[in-house]
């Protein structure tokens, strides 16, 4: 006759507490070993969350080609649209002026933004999000209006929290009309923000008299295609422009070495922790081991008055998954409470994800079972008559 679930749990709880010394031992080794598979797993959730706060501080990730080293011809909007239909992996191209500061006044207020002539696709190319008003529309840039874009940071140095859509400033003693206002990125450099005024290349153009475009700047489908698009935009210029050689970067390459560093000390944590959790298996194995041994006669007893040998294999599973489980729910709560003190000390960015936990604890889970089940599986094939001998 078979034992009921609650017999079953309680023989085992009672078999347990008959050696809490050995039970906690093993119960530490597996206690080591889930401690260090969850850590490995936070510092890698607390790395992807500081480098993501990171990437969304500055301007989307993207690839820049400067064209000031080209001889023998002006670099223009014909050349960017080249590189649109020869590139691969790219999400958005656009064409750059680089004007520089330029003092810019609205009523009693003085600014000294950076100045960019922009083509089409720039605010889709840096990533930067529209907070009021509208971008660039096509006949903006048909039509050469005197409309320009500005920056959060501008906005509130400019006009102190009124309405700044359509309203008229004046930048290098030209009048422009407002007609959007774009959140403010930092520099890749780390500089503190002086404020972006953006206006269609194609009105700096009829402004100046010049087609010419200073840099392309290439966002990628893929943070991990960067370096390709890179040498693929200067192979594919220095093909164009014969003779001419070109700078190429981009605006993330810290943040990119700080990622590939951390993605190794992660993969040396990960090593640890499996090991750790082995060890602590091999513990469980050597429990289950030791109580067979001990417990033969009692084994070959229960099984003489009845007792099925899934009782048997059940029953000594059940100590390892126990055992697991605690001593993985206390490393669980041990880590985690360690992280929030570090997170709260370094002012880290930290949020317990409980899809984390549960993969910890299944690790625990599954490494106790599996290594307590040859033991188990033993135990229940013992011959009654030779157990009891």
């Amino acid at each position: 006759m078979s034992l009921s679930p609650l017999d079953l749990i309680a023989l085992t709880c009672n078999s347990l507490r008959s050696n809490l010394l050995r039970s906690g031992l093993t119960s530490l080794g597996v206690f080591m070993g889930v401690a260090a598979v969850s850590a490995t797993l936070q510092v890698g959730s607390i790395s992807r969350a500081v480098i993501a706060e990171q990437l969304a501080q500055r301007e989307a990730p993207q690839v820049f080609i400067g064209l000031w080293g080209v001889r023998d011809k002006e670099p223009k909007l014909e050349d960017m649209e080249f590189l649109r239909q020869q590139l691969q992996g790219w999400q958005a191209i656009s064409a750059i002026n680089w004007i520089g500061s330029s003092q810019t006044l609205f009523q009693d207020e003085e600014a000294e933004p950076f100045m960019l002539a922009v083509s089409p696709d720039y605010l889709l190319t840096t990533g930067r999000r529209v907070l009021l008003g509208r971008p660039f529309t096509a006949a903006d840039f048909d039509n050469y209006r005197p409309v320009v874009v500005i920056d959060q940071f501008l906005a509130d140095k400019l006009f102190k929290g009124q309405e700044p859509i359509g309203q008229l400033i004046f930048s290098e003693q030209r009048p422009f009309l407002v007609v959007g206002v774009i959140e403010t990125k930092f520099n890749s450099d780390g500089d503190e923000p002086k404020g972006n005024l953006l206006l269609p290349l194609s009105t700096y153009s009829a402004m100046t008299g010049s087609q010419r475009i200073d840099s392309i700047s290439v966002r990628p489908n893929d943070l991990k295609d960067m370096k390709n698009l890179e040498e693929q935009a200067k192979q594919l210029l220095k093909q164009h422009f014969t003779g001419s050689d070109f700078y190429a970067g981009n605006n993330v390459e810290e943040i990119l070495k700080q990622k590939e560093t951390l993605e190794l000390a992660s993969r040396g944590l990960t090593a640890v922790g499996i090991i750790s959790l082995l060890i602590g298996g091999v513990g469980i194995a050597n429990i289950t081991i030791a109580a067979v041994i001990e417990r033969t006669s009692e084994i070959g007893l229960r099984r003489a008055i009845g007792a099925k040998r899934r009782d048997i294999l059940l029953q000594f599973i059940l100590e390892a998954l126990i055992l697991s489980l605690v001593g993985g729910t206390a490393a669980i709560a041990t880590v985690h409470g360690l992280t929030v003190v570090v997170a709260d000390t370094f002012k880290l960015l930290y949020k317990f994800e409980s899809r984390t936990a549960a993969l910890s604890l299944s690790s625990a889970l599954l490494v106790g079972v599996g290594a307590g089940f040859l033991p188990s599986l033993q135990a229940s094939q013992l011959d009654p008559v030779k157990a009891l001998r």
